[in-house]
C-alpha cells in the first residue's frame, strides 16, 4: 500500500534527494519512493508561476552520473557536447 505524502512532505524529499548525492532513481531506491512518483511531484513543484521578471530561463543541475554506468571503467569512453547557443559549445570527454 502506498503512503500518501503532502506537497511539503514531497518538497522535503526532493531537497533531501539534491542534498544527498545520489541519482534520483538511486534516491528512490534507497528511500522505497516510486521513481514515476518523485518525478512527477518534483516537476509539479520545480515548476515556478509566471512572473514579471526579466529572467527567462532558469538553471537546473543535470545529474550525468548516469551515463558512467555502475564505474567509470566499465564501459567505453564518452563525449559530451553542450550546445550553448551563439555558435558556443562545450565538450566534454573522458580519455580511456
Amino acid at each position: 500500500m502506498s503512503k500518501r505524502r503532502t506537497p511539503d512532505q514531497w518538497q522535503g524529499l526532493i531537497d533531501q534527494q539534491r542534498h544527498s548525492g545520489l541519482s534520483a532513481l538511486q534516491f528512490c531506491k534507497q528511500q522505497g519512493i516510486g521513481y514515476a512518483s518523485f518525478r512527477s511531484w518534483r516537476k509539479r513543484l520545480c515548476e515556478s508561476p509566471v512572473s514579471d521578471s526579466t529572467e527567462t530561463e532558469q538553471s537546473d543541475f543535470l545529474d550525468l552520473s548516469a551515463l558512467m554506468g555502475a564505474s567509470p571503467s566499465c564501459g567505453p569512453g564518452w563525449t559530451i557536447v553542450l550546445s550553448l547557443g551563439n555558435g558556443v559549445e562545450l565538450r566534454l570527454s573522458q580519455n580511456g
